[in-house]
């Protein structure tokens, strides 16, 4: 009988050791919940934005690498004082803003890449613009002032021997709509407008054309240097405390960037409903929207040379002073 219970409790321990060791090889097991950055991102509603729609989509499937926050706008005045603020981490841009916040903020801005080339372009209805030349005399419609489409123009006259101010008259709307609305019903309009609102215009009305492209306009009289329509900036603060967030959005971001050139059809739908563009207009303008994540020296080389070529015009396009080099993320 003594044996028999002998017996007994050992199986008891036995058995009571292996429950043991098996719950703690199931605690092993079980993996720490992953914690994900939280990045707060302001962008333009337009081109600069299209790149990004395959990102929101696996932001809202819970599949980024990081938690994000997206807040779109019509005008980049809207943008801007938030990230100043820090209620905004990042934001997609115009070119020459990102320099002027730079300067503004005595360096707590920083870029962190190219997200958009070229996308201006002049529409007429008829066939008297030919060449920049032909713009002299005229009234042309376009959106802008104080960013990008503004001081490219400008510059890309100024290089024909034309004067801005004095040889044309250049009407500002606030937003890009505003523009495609007037040139629709001004049959006589000229306009400069970006991407896709230049295939959405020329849907709705076949009888205008797209008469110059400001891209290769630029590339004429450019010296060598890239027209840049916008770029994604960071807090250099955020930057500097989240270095594997950040490293971790570049890399999604170039991964959005190529999946909406790539799947034009599927990035539509998105664009679509995120209210930038209709969806069979988008899918038809996101080959020429120039679309692009270009990191490291060769956003440096670009970026630097495009804000040399305003600084030579206006030095206010770029806040008074081209940046130093740590307005640049090399890492």
């Amino acid at each position: 009988m003594k044996k028999l219970i002998v017996l007994l409790l050992a199986l008891v321990l036995v058995l009571s050791g292996c429950a043991q060791q098996e719950k703690k090889t199931e605690n092993n097991n079980t993996a720490a919940p992953v914690v994900k950055t939280e990045i707060r991102v302001g962008s333009l509603k337009g081109p600069t934005t299209m790149g990004l729609v395959k990102l929101m989509e696996d932001d809202k499937a819970g599949t980024a690498a990081n938690d994000y926050t997206f807040t779109m706008e019509g005008t980049a005045d809207a943008i801007a004082p938030l990230l100043v603020r820090g209620e905004m981490d990042m934001a997609l841009v115009p070119c020459n803003l990102a320099s002027v916040l730079y300067n503004n903020t005595q360096g707590a801005v920083e870029i962190l890449a190219v997200n958009t080339l070229g996308v201006l372009y002049v529409i007429e209805s008829g066939e008297a613009i030919q060449s920049v030349a032909d713009l002299k005399g005229k009234t042309v419609y376009s959106t802008g002032q104080g960013t990008t489409p503004e001081f490219a123009l400008n510059y890309i006259l100024q290089k024909n021997g034309i004067d801005p101010a004095n040889d044309l008259t250049i009407e500002y709307r606030a937003e890009a709509t505003e523009v495609a609305a007037a040139v629709i019903a001004d049959q006589a309009a000229i306009a400069v407008l970006p991407q896709p609102y230049v295939t959405n215009v020329l849907a709705q009305n076949q009888n205008l054309r797209v008469a110059l492209s400001l891209t290769d306009e630029w590339n004429k009289v450019g010296d060598g240097s890239a027209m840049i329509t916008g770029v994604v900036v960071a807090r250099r603060e955020f930057v500097e405390n989240n270095p594997d967030a950040v490293k971790a959005f570049l890399a999604e971001y170039a991964a959005s960037t190529a999946y909406v050139n790539e799947n034009p059809a599927e990035a539509a739908v998105w664009i679509g409903e995120a209210g930038i563009a209709g969806a069979a207009i988008a899918e038809k303008a996101i080959p020429a929207c120039n679309i692009v994540c270009i990191t490291g020296e060769e956003m440096k080389e670009k970026v630097s040379g495009y804000l040399a070529a305003l600084y030579e015009q206006n030095p206010k396009a770029v806040g008074g002073n081209l940046p130093n080099a740590d307005f640049y993320y090399l890492p």
